[in-house]
């Protein structure tokens, strides 16, 4: 069995974030995150569901690499 090459282990992600105005004086922070080398794109609201966020895009890119062998 061959040892995973660092870079099949590595992902590059970009979390973007904002507030965006809900009503006069009240504000919401949300947020993006893209996945560099698919582009796939995903979106929040809430703090506490941007690490589920990631681990589930990763769990989605183990499933391909898995299914591509």
């Amino acid at each position: 069995m061959e040892k995973p090459s660092q870079s099949s282990r590595s992902h590059l992600f970009t979390v973007r974030v904002w507030q965006e105005e809900i009503r006069t004086d009240q504000t919401e922070w949300r947020g993006k995150v893209q996945l560099h080398t698919s582009g796939d794109v995903r979106y929040f609201r809430e703090w506490a569901t941007l690490v589920p966020l990631l681990v589930t895009m990763l769990s989605e890119l183990d499933n391909m690499s898995e299914s591509n062998e």
